[in-house]
């Protein structure tokens, strides 16, 4: 999409929303799930989940990768999850990774010495040598949502709402080529 569509169509925005959209949403945001997800252009959430505006927390980032918890520490990841489940109170999470990530494919032996921010944030990572073909890596991308579950169920204050029962946590894989998408069951993901 060039930039000419992008500018008109945020003209038009304010003329084809609905004016009670607008003051809904001006009067704070309620939004019952955290999702987080890669910065992959081809993620769209809302076209894959059907959820409106104002119900759905983002997270965005390289490879839908959640650091490892360290209160020492500050990142835009753990205060967004923060925010999301502390101040929010969401009681939905749903980790969200997906097939022909470049991350995953970093991950298991792709060449990024020429993206050194990346090769830093992926570092936090386990690698593992290469494996061939497509089929590996979507596993490897499944693998790779356990264990950015994992990391989040160390976060205390997702523990402590998980264990009250205010909270559930949930991993998702969006297969690009065919639009499905799974979700785990403990260590196995499942058609959605």
């Amino acid at each position: 999409m060039e930039l000419h569509r992008l500018v008109q169509h945020a003209r038009e925005h304010a003329t084809t929303r609905p004016r009670s959209v607008g003051q809904r949403l001006a009067s704070g945001q309620r939004p019952t799930v955290l999702f987080i997800t890669c910065a992959d252009s081809r993620i769209v959430t809302s076209a894959i989940t059907g959820a409106e505006p104002g119900t759905l927390f983002e997270l965005r980032t390289a490879g839908n990768v959640v650091p490892a918890y360290d209160p020492e520490s500050t990142s835009s990841e753990m205060a967004t999850i923060e925010f999301g489940v502390v101040q929010l109170g969401v009681s939905e999470v749903i980790v969200c990774g997906h097939s022909h990530c470049g991350a995953v494919s970093a991950l298991h032996g792709a060449d990024i010495d020429h993206l050194p921010m990346m090769r830093r944030w992926l570092s936090m990572q386990a690698r593992t040598g290469a494996r061939a073909g497509d089929s590996a890596l979507r596993e490897e991308g499944r693998q790779h949502v356990l264990t950015q579950l994992d990391r989040l169920s160390a976060y205390p204050f997702v523990r402590d709402r998980v264990l009250a029962g205010d909270l559930r946590v949930h991993g998702w894989f969006y297969d690009i080529e065919t639009g499905e998408t799974q979700i785990s069951a403990a260590a196995a993901f499942q058609p959605l």
